[in-house]
């Protein structure tokens, strides 16, 4: 194979929702022919819309020519048949953050690939590991954690379970490197580094609102100001989207104990239905 990284031509992405649909995208921009597989025809057809958007608007702003778009474009094919992915040399799994769902795919993934493909997972809390045991290859398995938004993060966490290969981390570091990301590694613990210490951090800053410290407006413009981050706790978890915070902060409160016990707020919002941007309401209000 002579692909981007001298191993991968063809990449296969496994959801079509957000994160996949993005990963796709970024995929087919670096000259990547990439599959994208999910469960329902309009699943598919929105995650495609959503990159045809995302390029439309990259034309309006001047970041990519016409043509340039459409070739992107034309390098993205949708799927409902998994076995469609059966050819790629590298398959990114991006489905929801559930492990018996995720176990669920890699089994279909480890029957359909071939032996020498690498199976990579976008989770951002759960053991790679666990997820990697639902084949008979983990150590074609491994952790490639995309930053959301996918086309604007530069960075990307790769994950080594406990059987990856070193072959396998060296070919998701040079994936990464051919999507122009800079990437960092880690061993599969609880959260990785991003969330294990993103989410506290959110966390507290759910707490320090519901306690009455500040104002989210103050709270959010300290952090700014103070530690030169781009977005406040408060307006992050409404752009990452507040039932993804809980989600991860429960999984890491079931690993790792008490330190990483949910916000009443947080769980309050999510129960209400104010999940932030996707849902217009959350810690803010949007259009």
């Amino acid at each position: 194979m002579t692909g981007a990284t001298g191993a991968i031509e063809t990449v296969g992405v496994v959801g079509a929702g957000t994160m996949g649909s993005d990963i796709a995208q970024v995929a087919a921009a670096s000259g990547f022919e990439v599959a994208v597989r999910d469960i329902e025809q309009q699943f598919v057809e929105d995650g495609l819309a959503t990159i045809e958007s995302n390029l439309d608007r990259d034309v309006e702003k001047g970041r990519r020519s016409r043509a340039d778009a459409n070739a992107v474009r034309e390098r993205v094919t949708g799927t409902t048949d998994l076995a469609d992915l059966g050819d790629c040399d590298l398959v990114v799994e991006a489905v929801v953050e559930d492990i018996d769902v995720k176990r669920d795919v890699f089994a279909d993934l480890n029957d359909i690939t071939d032996d020498g493909a690498v199976l990579a997972t976008n989770t951002s809390t759960l053991s790679v590991t666990t997820i990697a045991s639902a084949t008979d290859r983990p150590d074609r398995v491994v952790g490639i954690h995309f930053m959301n938004p996918v086309p604007v993060m530069d960075g990307v966490e790769i994950v080594v379970g406990e059987k990856t290969a070193d072959a396998v981390v060296e070919s998701a570091h040079a994936f990464a490197a051919a999507l122009d990301k800079e990437t960092w590694e880690c061993e599969d613990k609880p959260g990785f580094v991003s969330n294990r210490i993103l989410m506290p951090w959110i966390n507290e800053g759910v707490r320090a609102y519901d306690e009455g410290v500040a104002t989210k407006e103050d709270i959010d413009r300290g952090m700014k100001l103070g530690t030169n981050v781009p977005m406040g706790p408060l307006e992050l978890a409404d752009h990452i989207g507040l039932d993804v915070c809980l989600h991860a902060t429960e999984t890491l409160h079931e690993e790792l104990g008490d330190r990483y016990k949910p916000a009443y707020l947080l769980k309050r919002k999510v129960a209400a239905g104010d999940l932030g941007k996707k849902t217009g309401q959350g810690f803010y209000e949007y259009d």
